[in-house]
């Protein structure tokens, strides 16, 4: 395994995605709540660039206790990665589907080492 460097510290602001190239295959790295992680740019539903789609609090379906359907609403504990392709949603914080744990983003361990941000590939 090696280090691979990405950026420095200060360019890559909390809440934003730098996919980058120079390791073999894209990687996207995440700054989620001050902590970055990074995921092959890769859906593994069909392939789609999954990174590259939005970021946005997980979905909540609100049923009341009759079983009818109040709307959604929003729970900002969790963010998601939404493919851009088909939809498909992963947790920012451990790359797993939001609704089949079975499918997940393959993650890589992110380091900072004096300012600068590395991906071990």
């Amino acid at each position: 395994m090696k280090d691979v460097f990405v950026c420095q510290e200060g360019d890559l602001a909390d809440g934003s995605t730098l996919v980058v190239s120079n390791t073999g295959a894209e990687i996207a790295v995440f700054r989620h709540d001050g902590a970055y992680y990074a995921y092959r740019n890769y859906c593994p539903h069909q392939g789609g660039p999954a990174c590259e789609g939005v970021r946005m609090p997980k979905v909540v379906e609100n049923i009341d206790e009759a079983g009818f359907y109040r709307g959604q609403s929003f729970d900002e504990s969790e963010f998601h990665i939404i493919c851009p392709w088909h939809g498909y949603a992963f947790r920012v914080t451990d790359g797993v589907n939001a609704n089949d744990p079975k499918l997940r983003l393959k993650k890589f361990d992110v380091t900072v080492q004096d300012g600068q941000i590395y991906v071990r590939i």
